[in-house]
């Protein structure tokens, strides 16, 4: 009776087995292009085990998506950390054989992944940013004054910014990729980004808060950010966060980049009740337990993509 049952057992699970599949892919994250993950300042792919884009890569994988997390400085400029960028889409169409990819970037991945798109237009489907700096930081502008070039007080913000940048590449396995805190710092103020957006202007609003344009160059843009400091007691991070926020008084920012300054292109929205950490779905998933999981917006926003036949 034993075996009999044992391998009636086997034979469900067999017949099973193609329903079982069907659950564990339902293709809502299918897009037709690979979507690459583009990391911010001080960012990485992996660190000791742990995603940047925590938990998103398995989620959008998980039903059906190509997904690759690129590697780049942890601080440098948007066209060095492009030319890396740049590369490695390079090698990923090499790999899967698709002619395009859409990029999707946090922070100073926005004009990272910009990049690419403006000096290759043709290896990009779509550039979707998460709380980026399209427009520059106020935060960036902050330290860029109280550590103006050539004084100690840059010196020393430079030496601790490249020690810092210098253990996460370590400890992510990045060591070769070159660090310049500096070109990084230049990059993200207000000055920087006008400077680059003159260079790479697709998808960015011509108006102070507005949407920019939705396709360019035969690139789709998107948008989304949110617009709350703290968030989560229980998240480490939300204290400064909401230290840093203060720095935008009353305007509305994720704590490092104002809301208005994420806008690009298709604005999905610009007020999720998350931090620039949160974006990513840090500290380890403490987000607030009142908004939508980050995570859902990563499948979401590929199935726009997916629907839009990108």
């Amino acid at each position: 009776m034993k075996h009999l049952l044992s391998r009636s057992a086997f034979v469900l699970a067999l017949m099973l087995l193609p329903f079982a599949s069907a659950l564990a892919s339902t293709g809502y994250t299918q897009t037709r292009y690979p979507i690459v993950l583009v990391h911010g300042l001080f960012g990485f792919g992996q660190l000791l085990g742990v995603d940047y884009f925590y938990q998103v890569p398995a989620a959008l994988k998980a039903d059906g998506a190509q997904v690759f997390v690129a590697e780049v400085s942890a601080t440098g400029s948007n066209e060095a950390r492009g030319e890396q960028l740049l590369q490695q889409v390079q090698q990923i169409l090499a790999i899967t054989g698709a002619q395009k990819v859409n990029l999707i970037g946090h922070s100073q991945g926005a004009p990272t992944a910009r990049y690419v798109a403006g000096v290759r237009p043709e290896l990009v489907a779509s550039v979707t940013t998460i709380g980026g700096v399209n427009k520059g930081s106020t935060v960036a502008d902050i330290v860029r004054g109280v550590a103006p070039p050539g004084t100690v007080s840059e010196t020393v913000a430079a030496a601790v910014a490249g020690a810092l940048a210098k253990v996460i590449a370590f400890f992510s396995g990045t060591s070769d990729l070159p660090q310049q805190p500096l070109d990084a710092l230049n990059s993200l103020t207000t000055a920087g980004s006008l400077a680059f957006n003159a260079k790479f202007p697709a998808g960015v609003p011509t108006s102070a808060c507005g949407e920019g344009d939705y396709l360019a160059n035969g690139v789709r843009y998107y948008s989304w950010t949110g617009s709350s400091t703290t968030t989560n007691i229980l998240d480490p991070l939300t204290i400064p966060m909401g230290v840093l926020g203060l720095a935008f008084g009353s305007t509305p920012s994720d704590g490092l980049v104002g809301t208005c300054s994420a806008h690009l292109g298709q604005v999905i929205r610009d007020n999720y009740q998350m931090n620039h950490v949160n974006e990513i779905n840090q500290s380890f998933g403490l987000v607030s337990l009142f908004e939508v999981s980050p995570v859902t917006l990563y499948r979401q926003q590929a199935n726009r993509l997916k629907n839009a036949g990108l």
